[in-house]
């Protein structure tokens, strides 16, 4: 079969961002991403929907995960340049799905950003000091800003820091469900109980999974800055499967510990459910899970505005967006104008308040998005590349869109109708983005 073209490996001479992440540095970049927020407030949530085994959703999620993170890593491998999902799907499909992709990723991201924003300045922060949330959401956001346009190296290095802090956190979770269970404390009956009065075993499993999947997203986002790894084709896979092995092992353990230390009742009614086996266990301060959780929101908020702002910068460059949003400082060679533009679409959401509705469709744009990436790699599969790259089985692209197809018919209606909502939006900017695409060609 004749390939489509054949595209040449990228070089330094046609990024101007600079090329500074070792695979040790994008290990933690994904595994801080994926080891986010979420786990410290989740797993009460996904014991609600699959009972007590909340082990089994996370493993489930964990699976599936991997095999949209299987295609990403042929895509990065063979076109190592910022952009992601978005650039993906234009090479595969052309301009109007290649902004829809990225539409979806800049709508979760932004909207992440603001999330996480508000959430630093309640209630954990309260447990030290109290501040008015809109102050706190202001310079929270602008030091974000300051901190990736200093450089990728920087935001990467503090990125470690409070990764190993984020890791610390679970790792005491699964030591004091381990010395629960050694006192005589711990059921560990409840880690074969699955199922809830609304479902059966498996059903409950896949409900529990799509809470989980979000758990493990994240990963995605360390595809925007593969123009800044010195070695894409080699670093990537290994850092990126790494991450998440790392990261289900810790989950699965960590849904362990949640399970045999506190009763199930008692989990699903906790917004804190970590807090829960602190208490259980006792001698350790509440304070200290507050701490923590503090560092794992501002971890996330910095690493999901370095994709933003990557991804911002990409689809520009592609002429999916202005031009202005590819200006970069002269010094750092960071796309400012990226930068700022999605710090201030994130502040205007978070002094707005109104987050909610739209953060309840993050997973299901996300699962839009992988879908087009595990379809445009089939479809890509014709472009010939020069140089070398990971390559994944054919059926694993193929389980990975089915994989988003099933998650997708678990969630609840009202939040496709917002999701829906969003799409038409990005729907309708993406066919002023084809044709303008066509008129330029």
């Amino acid at each position: 079969m004749k390939p489509l073209s054949t595209t040449p490996p990228a070089t330094d001479s046609s990024t101007p961002l600079k090329k500074t992440l070792t695979t040790s540095l994008l290990y933690f970049f994904i595994l801080g991403d994926v080891l986010g927020a979420g786990v410290y407030v989740l797993v009460g949530q996904v014991a609600a929907e699959s009972g007590g085994a909340v082990w089994a959703p996370l493993l489930v999620a964990l699976c599936l995960a991997l095999l949209t993170a299987a295609s990403y890593a042929e895509l990065v491998t063979k076109y190592p340049r910022a952009g992601g999902a978005s650039h993906y799907a234009t090479l595969a499909y052309g301009p109007f799905l290649g902004f829809l992709a990225g539409f979806c990723m800049l709508a979760a991201g932004i909207v992440s950003v603001a999330a996480l924003a508000r959430g630093f300045g309640g209630d954990y922060l309260s447990e030290f000091i109290t501040l008015p949330v809109v102050l706190v959401t202001i310079v929270f956001l602008i030091a974000l800003a300051l901190l990736n346009a200093r450089g990728i190296r920087e935001s990467t290095r503090a990125n470690v820091v409070a990764t190993v802090i984020e890791v610390s956190g679970l790792l005491l979770v699964i030591g004091l469900g381990a010395w629960i269970v050694l006192r005589g404390d711990g059921d560990t009956g409840r880690l074969t109980d699955l199922g809830t009065s609304r479902e059966g075993p498996v059903g409950a499993v896949l409900s529990g999974a799509v809470l989980a999947y979000y758990s493990f997203v994240g990963f995605e986002t360390s595809v925007n800055v593969a123009e800044e790894t010195r070695d894409p084709r080699r670093s990537y896979p290994r850092a990126l499967f790494g991450a998440l092995l790392t990261a289900g092992a810790v989950y699965a353990l960590v849904g362990v510990a949640a399970a045999v230390a506190v009763p199930t009742e008692k989990l699903t009614e906790s917004s804190g459910p970590l807090l829960e086996v602190v208490r259980r266990a006792g001698g350790i301060p509440t304070e200290l899970f507050s701490a923590i959780a503090l560092v794992a929101v501002a971890n996330g908020a910095l690493l999901t505005g370095i994709m933003s702002s990557r991804l911002t910068y990409g689809m520009a460059r592609d002429g999916l967006l202005p031009r202005f949003l590819t200006k970069v400082l002269p010094g750092r060679r960071t796309p400012w104008a990226a930068i700022a533009t999605t710090t201030a679409l994130s502040l205007v959401l978070a002094l707005t308040g109104d987050v909610s509705t739209l953060a309840s469709t993050l997973v299901l744009l996300l699962l839009v998005v992988f879908f087009l990436v595990n379809t445009s790699l089939l479809v890509l599969r014709r472009d010939l590349v020069s140089q070398d790259h990971f390559r994944a089985p054919t059926l694993v692209p193929v389980l990975g869109a089915l994989s988003c197809v099933l998650l997708a018919t678990r969630i609840e209606h009202d939040v496709w109708l917002r999701g829906l909502l969003v799409l038409a939006v990005g729907a309708g900017l993406g066919i002023i983005a084809a044709v303008k695409s066509r008129r330029s060609s």
